[in-house]
């Protein structure tokens, strides 16, 4: 049995690389929403499986390698042993046997409790029964949770409901308006499976007709016919207007299956592609998250510089960059106003990845906000401000939380 410690707390005891004055110090810490992730696994995986949920892409490491040599597996080894109850650093074989030994349960919930979140926004799309959902991830990370409901999946469940082509545009309306009715927001990884390009016009009612008899002809195909996904974002988009939810946009890190290796490349969900959409939007007030950036991070930022309905997080990027995420941090604030930037960790699959991102998170802009201070640029209570708009603020406001 590994050695462990019983009195391992829930959080380091002192989280921060860097002193800070008190209200500052406090902004950081205090707990956060994190409004955009995902369920994570209520079993304990075999090793192979747990590398590839803490690894970008999903596949094993080559032979005679390790995701545990990454930057987020070395954090893991370094932050989130001790939260169960091992020591820092601890060996990768100690650190899988220990987390067995304590079940996924409890693992769950020491990660989830530990990251020090208030409220959880779930992308609970697709649906898989290995995954806990939103109801789940508030229970054992003793916060409130709400759904996040994926555009594409809807759609699916349309296509496969056996409707005439005729009745496609109004049913995907009518489930679209059922399930926003109990969610905080709706999402859209179109940008991953395959754009509209520039062509951003809402689609006529007869050319959605044709487009739908030929999805309907596949419809357990991934929705891939442009003008079918314009018509789901516009449909979205009036749903959207109509509860004054907002639109998140996955952009640039792949997201389940739906990343380079599948229809689209990398560079197909730089932000800067989505200008058109985000510009369309503006009249109808409808707020556009741009989540998941990295490493188009700095394109988000300008999105969210000059259209005043546009926000962004870094996401998932600052688990897996680990100790260089302050980076990724620095350059957003570097242009995002700070009122549009929001915490959201992205983590999908494994709560170390949830942990990990508030961890950094809180310790890149602490030293941040650090450094401004000491030059004179902000003062306390702007940097106090700040931290706290970032960390809940400003998802409360736009996610009426």
């Amino acid at each position: 049995m590994p050695e462990t410690r019983p009195d391992a707390p829930p959080l380091p005891a002192d989280p921060l690389p860097v002193p800070v004055p008190d209200a500052v110090r406090a902004a950081l810490l205090a707990p956060m929403v994190d409004q955009h992730c995902h369920g994570v696994r209520r079993d304990d995986p075999p090793r192979s499986g747990f590398e590839q949920l803490v690894a970008e892409g999903g596949a094993p490491a080559p032979p005679g390698t390790t995701h545990f040599d990454t930057p987020a597996g070395a954090a893991i080894r370094r932050w989130c042993a001790p939260v169960l109850g091992l020591e820092p650093h601890a060996s990768a074989a100690v650190y899988l046997s220990r987390r067995a030994e304590l079940g996924a349960a409890e693992v769950n919930r020491r990660l989830l409790r530990g990251s020090g979140v208030s409220a959880f926004l779930v992308d609970a799309g697709p649906e898989s029964p290995g995954l806990l959902g939103p109801a789940e991830m508030g229970r054992l990370g003793g916060a409130v949770a709400d759904e996040i409901v994926r555009l594409e999946e809807v759609e699916q469940d349309v296509a496969e409901a056996g409707l005439p082509a005729a009745g496609y545009a109004g049913a995907l309306r009518d489930e679209l308006a059922a399930r926003a009715a109990r969610a905080a927001g709706l999402k859209t990884v179109a940008a991953h499976r395959r754009w509209p390009g520039s062509d951003l016009s809402r689609p006529s009612r007869g050319s959605v007709i044709a487009a739908a008899g030929r999805r309907l002809a596949d419809p357990k195909a991934r929705l891939a016919d442009p003008v079918l996904v314009r018509h789901l974002l516009w449909a979205a988009a009036d749903v959207a207007r109509e509860r004054s939810l907002p639109i998140q946009i996955h952009c640039a890190f792949p997201e389940d299956g739906d990343g380079a290796s599948g229809d689209a490349a990398l560079g197909d969900a730089d932000p800067a592609r989505l200008t058109g959409f985000v510009r369309a939007l503006a009249p109808l007030g409808v707020p556009v998250v741009l989540v998941h950036c990295y490493p188009h991070h700095r394109q988000a930022a300008y999105l969210a510089s000059v259209f005043p309905h546009v926000y962004v997080d870094a996401g998932l990027a600052v688990a897996l960059t680990g100790a260089g995420s302050a980076h990724i941090l620095r350059e957003l604030l570097e242009l995002v106003p700070f009122h549009k930037q929001m915490y959201g960790s992205g983590c999908h699959g494994a709560a170390e990845l949830c942990y990990l991102a508030a961890l950094y998170h809180r310790r890149g802009l602490a030293r941040l906000l650090a450094g401004r201070i000491a030059e004179g640029e902000w003062s306390v209570s702007d940097a106090a401000r700040i931290a706290h708009m970032i960390g809940s603020a400003n998802a409360r406001r736009v996610y009426r939380l």
